[in-house]
């Protein structure tokens, strides 16, 4: 692929893997806050815990990067492609005629193929049961409302802790415009009438943004006389009925998905694990079956985290790729957006309609994607394994992860396995998180910062002891990593960066009353979580979560225990067994603007996952059919 402003492609030095990280103990429940009011107020002890974390380490690595430019914003841009291209998914489904469309949904499914797998409802489940006259937009979201809305007397409930707010008033007319538009013939295309929910980070008009905080962060630049965000605006033009603003960890700045303040969604395949964050909401959302596809973003694996612990697909695309305008990018050197989806062809479809270039971006139209698994076999198949990173990961995962690789290398697959070396790993990850900690220090300086969580007061005092000096080395690290990436793409064209999602079994609740009242701030957990992911973020890759299968949860969590919550109509409660195996995921990260690479092996790694039970929904009590719930409104 060719690029506007390429990375020059240079073999980075030759240095052993080796990792000298010192741990930090976690800290839960009140004690968070005094450990807040203590870092807030000692320089001498935020200086400590710095360094104890390792953000010193870089040091000892300047004679290797000094020489290098730094490099603060990893946006790569493509060139315009001046071929003819196939026509896109969404255009596809709008060429074909309304007729023809719901003659091919009234063909019977394999029903049980869908129990086998304990398939999810996709996007085309529900456009299918549209064109057929089963149900209409409206029923859905009649369903969902009350599931979903913290004004609700069923509220708390796990569904309603997934969302931050839902606007009746606006969720029913857009699903009444889309049900009119399907009675008259005339619908938009594969999303109109789809469910779906965003995160609270995009502005959208009618909603308070507070980034999951107690402050009102709503942005105040319009565009078209609205403040939404551009994704947002391409999922309205589509037709999606846009249900609410989902939940998420203060300010990203974590990977649990803990919320002291607003509440703190579980994992729908075990109420003892998080979700994980930071889009813990739309993770929940599309894992219990709320929605097929939403929103989320990813400064630090915040959108492949949730959906590895939550086992769906998750895609953070090139950064740069999708635009947060009329807002800002308040995390510019290492944050995007992306989806969160059941399946990846419902993941392609939305990714296809909000990757629509904002007129202020430099990326050009997206090449139409085609995602047909027999187009793909015929590439040659590269996946490149770094044998010292993946050691990080548990016993229990690299098992996981050798068996799927194994199944990959086999008939029909055929991919071609190789070791690869990638230098300053560890201090790499360092690197990220001095970055993303030191951004967030700028924009949330001390006066600002009372009304946090004392786990992100604490998050926040580390950020601001780093030393302009150690900046620069990270951004010198960065451009050090991102040509050794590229010389390794120089020298496998088009190969597939493979690894777990997370290095840990998932993220368990361990203090339950403590930790959902006042928080937890876990460096060495957090760290586990983001061993992998943060490399897509740094250097500005595009990068793939897909279900990898699951394991057993902690022994000591592996007990029955019941509490009374409302729940009515097949509304989840929370009186379900709390022992159920927990989902982990497999990782892709390609080469910049390589998406579509990425979603076809998303294609083949969904394929096996299905065919080895690798992929499969939440426990039933625990997930939700929506659509059969809205056909039965629908018949009354």
């Amino acid at each position: 692929m060719d690029f506007h402003n390429p990375v020059e492609p240079l073999e980075g030095p030759d240095v052993p893997y080796e990792i000298n990280r010192k741990s930090n103990p976690g800290i839960r429940g009140i004690w968070l806050r005094s450990a807040a009011i203590c870092m807030e107020r000692y320089g001498w002890l935020r200086r400590l815990i710095w360094k104890n974390a390792g953000f010193d380490s870089l040091r000892g690595i300047r004679g290797h990067i000094e020489d290098y430019e730094p490099l603060f914003e990893p946006q790569i841009v493509p060139k315009r492609s001046g071929t003819s291209e196939p026509a896109t998914l969404q255009e596809t489904a709008a060429e074909e005629s309304e007729e023809q469309q719901a003659e091919t949904a009234k063909q019977d499914p394999n029903e049980e193929e869908d129990v086998v797998r304990g398939k999810y409802s996709t996007v085309d489940d529900y456009r299918n049961a549209y064109l057929s006259g089963e149900l209409t937009p409206l029923d859905v979201a009649k369903t969902l409302l009350p599931l979903v809305r913290r004004d609700s007397p069923n509220h708390p409930n796990p569904h309603s802790l997934a969302f931050f707010d839902s606007k009746v008033e606006k969720v029913l007319a857009a699903a009444k415009a889309s049900t009119e538009r399907y009675k008259n013939k005339c619908s938009l295309g594969p999303l109109d009438g789809v469910p779906t929910a965003v995160k609270d980070e995009y502005d959208m008009d009618g909603y308070s943004t507070c980034l999951g905080s107690q402050n009102d962060y709503t942005g105040t630049i319009l565009e078209d006389d609205v403040n939404t965000s551009w994704c947002v605006r391409k999922l309205e033009a589509a037709g999606a009925v846009i249900i609410g603003k989902t939940s998420m960890h203060e300010f990203g700045l974590d990977t649990t998905g803990n919320n002291p303040i607003y509440g703190t969604p579980r994992n729908p395949y075990n109420y003892r694990y998080y979700t994980g964050g930071s889009s813990s909401g739309t993770g929940y959302a599309v894992s219990a079956g709320l929605i097929p596809v939403g929103l989320g973003s990813d400064g630090g694996g915040s959108i492949r985290i949730p959906a590895a612990l939550c086992g769906v697909f998750g895609l953070k695309p090139t950064h740069g790729r999708l635009s947060f305008r009329p807002g800002q990018n308040h995390c510019l050197t290492c944050a995007c957006l992306g989806p969160i989806a059941a399946d990846i062809k419902s993941l392609a479809t939305v990714f296809e309609i909000i990757s629509q270039p904002h007129p202020s971006s430099q990326f050009p139209p997206l090449k139409p994607l085609n995602l047909t698994p027999a187009n793909y076999s015929s590439k040659k198949k590269t996946l490149g394994i770094e044998r010292a990173w993946l050691s990080r990961s548990t016993p229990q995962i690299q098992s996981l992860f050798h068996s799927f690789l194994s199944t990959l290398e086999q008939e029909p697959y055929n991919y071609n396995i190789i070791d690869i070396s990638i230098p300053f790993l560890p201090e790499g990850q360092i690197a990220h998180a001095m970055t993303v900690l030191t951004d967030a220090a700028t924009l949330l300086p001390p006066k600002t910062t009372k009304r946090l969580t004392a786990a992100n007061r604490i998050l926040l005092a580390i950020g601001r002891v780093t030393p302009a000096t150690d900046y620069i080395l990270a951004q010198k690290l960065r451009r050090t990593l991102m040509q050794h990436l590229a010389w390794l793409w120089e020298e496998h064209p088009g190969m597939i960066i493979l690894t777990p999602t997370t290095a840990c079994e998932g993220l368990p609740i361990r203090k339950e009353q403590g930790e959902m009242k006042y928080g937890v701030n876990d460096g060495d957990r957090t760290l586990q979580s983001m061993e992998y992911v943060w490399l897509a973020n740094f250097c500005g890759l595009p990068s793939l979560s897909v279900p990898m299968g699951y394991v057993p949860p902690e022994k000591s969590l592996v007990k029955k225990e019941k509490k009374k919550a409302p729940k009515k109509d097949g509304e989840a409660g929370w009186d379900s067994e709390w022992d159920g195996e927990v989902p982990v995921g497999l990782m892709a990260t390609g080469e910049w603007c390589s998406e579509e690479q990425l979603l076809q092996f998303g294609l083949v790694a969904e394929m096996i996952a299905a065919e080895a039970g690798l992929h499969r929904r939440p426990p039933a009590d625990r997930w939700v059919d929506v659509i059969a719930q809205a056909r039965t409104r629908g018949d009354s």
